[in-house]
């Protein structure tokens, strides 16, 4: 019996990796840049949402970098290999930015400190929300098309950053012109439940196969495709 081919030829998955690298290196480029930005407001106007958005990009830098690291490598055969530990940083970086959502947010809730207005953060903010959801968007496509879990969770690293983006727009906005400082930690909670959720389906390489193609067969080893052809 033929075998049948699964997933990409040779040529397009080059030009897929090719092309993820080129996402991640923009990705790494605007969040440091996001970084500094709102550490920097975040300190001026003693915002706790605007720091904790800071260390968000930080941790998507370095969810960014493992798929940097997987995808730096010319074989295929390597970036497979390499996969496994870009899942498990990208995994940590969802449940380190849950623990501190969390922590921050309940901080809050018990009205320790009062951020005072920003409003280079709220265009910081909102210009995150404009330029995060394409990144990951076309990181996601090419990720499913490739069969890379780590590509496809590292995309959802980056659209949880679009959710944190407009978490704390709204925040500052509400804080700036309503006083209404318990809206932020509210939905900043929310978030922290789908950073853990997202965090549990990296560890597990779940959401890495294109629609219509089963959980788990982003990629068939040799040895399946055998017994496939044996039966």
């Amino acid at each position: 019996m033929a075998t049948l081919a699964l997933g990409p030829s040779p040529a397009r998955r080059d030009v897929l990796a090719r092309r993820i690298r080129m996402l991640v290196a923009a990705t790494i480029t605007y969040n440091v840049i996001e970084a500094v930005g709102a550490l920097t407001a975040g300190t001026l106007a003693s915002s706790a949402a605007l720091i904790g958005f800071g260390l968000d990009s930080i941790i998507e830098v370095s969810s960014a970098a493992a798929v940097a690291w997987q995808f730096s490598a010319r074989e295929h055969a390597l970036r497979e290999a390499r996969e496994h530990r870009a899942l498990r940083i990208i995994a940590a970086s969802f449940f380190a930015l849950a623990a501190y959502v969390a922590v921050d947010a309940a901080r809050s809730l018990t009205g320790a400190g009062e951020a005072s207005s920003s409003v280079p953060g709220i265009v910081l903010a909102a210009l995150s929300l404009a330029v995060m959801p394409f990144l990951s968007a076309a990181q996601r496509r090419a990720g499913r098309e490739l069969g890379s879990a780590s590509a496809v969770a590292d995309s959802r690293q980056t659209l949880l950053c679009t959710y944190l983006s407009a978490v704390v727009l709204a925040g500052l906005v509400l804080n700036a012109t309503l006083g209404w400082t318990w809206a932020d930690p509210i939905a900043a909670l929310v978030i922290a439940a789908v950073a853990v959720k997202e965090g549990r389906d990296a560890w597990r390489g779940k959401g890495c196969c294109a629609p219509g193609r089963p959980a788990g067969a982003c990629r068939t080893t040799d040895t399946t495709r055998k017994t496939k052809e044996k039966q």
